[in-house]
């Protein structure tokens, strides 16, 4: 049962802007595969989310730990938050352009490989006690 739903929704909207974030653009990295990785860290608080990302085997890791540090030190030094109160409030991929190659198969045939990309989106928020 949401209780206040309303007030809760017009509270994270006035908000929304004053949030610290980070944003990657162009990432050349598929967003399924990131999507896999932000699902483990969502919710979470800034440094269980920053030990997570460290050991986790995947590819897209290592995008998602470089800007959750960069939404980390915007929060720090634009906004004047402490770094232990803070959690991902929000984490998203979006779908980039994608690159189109081709690559010649037999009898003369052309089979096109699709190179994508992604935008990856960090916001960050303080606990409120």
């Amino acid at each position: 049962m949401a209780t206040r739903q309303r007030e809760k929704a017009l509270k994270r909207a006035e908000n929304k802007d004053r949030r610290p974030k980070a944003v990657l653009k162009y990432a050349r990295i598929s967003s399924r595969k990131v999507k896999i990785v932000i699902d483990l860290i969502r919710g979470k608080s800034v440094n269980e989310a920053e030990a997570i990302l460290m050991y986790t085997p995947k590819a897209a890791s290592s995008y998602v730990l470089k800007l959750l540090r960069s939404a980390v030190a915007n929060a720090e030094n634009n906004m004047s938050l402490n770094r232990d109160d803070l959690y991902v409030a929000e984490v998203f991929a979006n779908q980039g352009p994608t690159i189109k190659r081709y690559r010649p198969r037999s009898q003369g045939r052309a089979f096109s490989i699709l190179k994508r990309s992604s935008h990856i989106t960090v916001i960050l928020d303080s606990m409120e006690a």
